[in-house]
C-alpha cells in the first residue's frame, strides 16, 4: 500500500487548507484512517482519524472544532478539511492507515502504512 499525501502550502492564520491523501495498492476500505503532523523540533502528534466503514470520528487534543476529516468518494481517498489555522499547526502532515484492530487508534507505532507527508506552514 502507497499513500500520497498533497495539498500543503503556505497560508496565513486565519486561513484554510484542504489537504488529500490518496492510497494505490489498496482502498482505505475496512481500515481506520488517521492524518498525524510533526512540528519542528517536537514529536509526532496525532491529529485526527476515521473509521472508514463506520465513519467514527476520533479527535487529538488540539484541532477539534477546527479540522474535518472526510472520506472521499472513492474508497482510496480522504481528506482534511483545516480552518481557522494557527502558526502553531505549522507541521508536517502525515496521513496513515492501519487494519489491524489491535492498540490505540491515535499512537502512530499502529498505523501500519504512511505517507510521505506535506508541509503545512501558516504564517502569523
Amino acid at each position: 500500500v502507497q499513500l500520497q499525501a498533497s495539498g500543503g502550502g503556505l497560508v496565513p492564520a486565519g486561513g484554510s487548507l484542504r489537504l488529500s491523501c490518496a492510497a494505490s495498492g489498496r482502498t482505505f476500505s475496512s481500515g481506520v484512517m488517521g492524518w498525524f503532523r510533526q512540528a519542528p523540533g517536537k514529536e509526532r502528534e496525532f491529529v485526527v482519524g476515521i473509521h472508514w466503514t463506520t465513519s467514527t470520528v476520533f479527535w487529538g487534543d488540539s484541532v477539534k472544532g477546527r479540522f474535518l476529516i472526510s472520506r472521499g468518494d472513492a474508497s482510496n481517498l480522504m481528506y482534511l478539511s483545516m480552518n481557522s489555522l494557527k502558526p502553531e499547526d505549522t507541521a508536517i502532515y502525515f496521513c496513515a492507515v492501519r487494519y489491524g484492530s489491535r492498540g490505540s487508534l491515535s499512537s502512530g507505532q499502529t498505523y501500519e502504512y504512511w505517507g510521505q507527508g506535506t508541509l503545512v506552514t501558516v504564517s502569523s
